[in-house]
């Protein structure tokens, strides 16, 4: 596979792997991109299957300019200059800004946020979405608010464009993983593949037979990722599509789930 390469890790990079979770995931994804949902049932498996395996963290990738120039009218719109502005860095300094409040906190908007893309609730490029999906995850708003203004979001969003050039990533989503030997090589995956593929360099990087964990019940899956859709859900539990809809559509009969159609997917989202 020609997008499979090894690479060094760069020294402005700080793994943060562990003895006990030996391996570390660079996962390099433009948010709003239609590979980047493709990608989403991949990444929600590896880590129910293998968490105990490896840590992660979420390289955002879009390809923008003008950062420093919008900062400044986010500043203004928070404080009431503009009532609105719309932009396609937005929703990168939202995740951001999110993430300032915790890993989980950002895991949190981004799904939700994609949430509302598939859903096409309302312009994601625009300010005052973005405040309401934060409303929706519950952030503290006030903290919210002043981050997202703030130089470190900036900050945070641009340090994640240097690590997308100096790890030469030139294709999104990218998977890199490390180990915790910082001399051993990395190993840079560009592009989507199967799960066997991912579950195959997780062995190898471990040098033994991996562990996998059980699955949970549907209800827990729901209390873990909120919106799931009738194909993350099949490819999850290895199922034929018809055969997870039926699981879904009992639990929607028992008020447990509720069913969102789009144009082109099915969500189901907890009640």
């Amino acid at each position: 596979m020609n997008n499979i390469q090894t690479l060094q890790e760069p020294t402005s990079v700080v793994s943060v792997a562990t003895a006990n979770k030996p391996i570390e995931l660079y996962i390099f994804l433009d948010p709003l991109c239609p590979e980047a949902f493709a990608m989403q049932k991949v990444l929600r498996k590896l880590q129910l299957e293998y968490h105990h395996y490896f840590t992660w963290r979420l390289v955002l990738s879009t390809e923008l300019t003008s950062l420093n120039c919008l900062s400044n009218r986010v500043k203004g719109c928070v404080s009431g200059v503009e009532l609105d502005i719309h932009h396609p860095v937005l929703p990168s300094i939202a995740i951001k800004a999110a993430e300032l409040q915790g890993k989980r906190a950002g895991a949190r908007y981004l799904a939700k946020l994609q949430e509302y893309v598939l859903l096409n609730h309302q312009d994601v490029n625009s300010y005052a979405t973005l405040l309401k999906i934060a409303e929706d995850v519950q952030l503290d708003m006030s903290e919210f608010t002043v981050d997202f203004g703030s130089k470190e979001a900036a900050r945070a969003f641009q340090s994640d464009l240097y690590i997308k050039c100096e790890m030469e990533v030139d294709e999104v989503p990218s998977i890199v993983f490390f180990n915790e030997c910082i001399e051993d090589e990395g190993l840079k995956v560009s592009g989507n593949y199967a799960y066997e593929v991912y579950e195959h360099i997780l062995q190898e990087m471990m040098a033994e037979q991996l562990v996998r964990q059980p699955l949970p019940t549907i209800e827990e899956l729901f209390l873990k990722f909120h919106t799931l859709s009738t194909a993350e859900v099949a490819f999850i539990y290895s199922l034929p599509e018809q055969i997870a809809e039926r699981e879904l559509k009992k639990r929607m009969l028992q008020q447990k789930l509720e069913r969102l159609q789009t144009t082109h997917t099915t969500l189901w989202r907890l009640k």
